[in-house]
């Protein structure tokens, strides 16, 4: 897959995200999907991602995200950059997610009293890690 040049798009039905491949800070902000407006911040240190003002997503060091959809239950997407990545989600508070990266089940994560979720992935350039994050009813 490649960077996303646009800093962010709409693909079939997902959202598309991030350019690790730039040296300076660089955003788009009002960009709409699906009734929403986002803001995307993105570099080769951090990419940030947020929904009608609040957080969603970020990277460090930046990444990019291809076909990122989110529902109450599940957030899937698939996510590539030039090194091992840190992620933190924004999640229901204090609810238990079953994490999978690459198909393999990473364990059961809670996420903090805000809501965050962290996870590390392994990431190699040029290769995409699929990673979905279940809540556990």
């Amino acid at each position: 897959m490649a960077v996303v040049t646009e800093l962010i798009k709409e693909e079939n039905g997902t959202l598309s995200f991030g350019n690790y491949e730039l040296d300076s800070k660089t955003k788009l902000d009002g960009f709409e999907f699906k009734g929403d407006k986002y803001k995307i911040k993105t570099f080769n240190e951090i990419t940030k991602l947020e929904k009608n003002g609040s957080f969603v997503y970020e990277s460090v060091p930046g990444t990019t995200v291809h076909g990122f959809k989110a529902s109450e239950d599940v957030v899937e997407f698939e996510v590539e950059g030039t090194e091992d990545s840190q992620i933190t989600l924004e999640l229901e508070a204090s609810q238990e997610y079953d994490v999978a990266i690459e198909e393999r089940d990473s364990g059961i994560v809670k996420t903090n009293l805000g809501g965050k979720l962290n996870l590390s992935v392994e990431l190699n350039p040029g290769e995409v890690s699929k990673i979905v994050v279940k809540k556990i009813q």
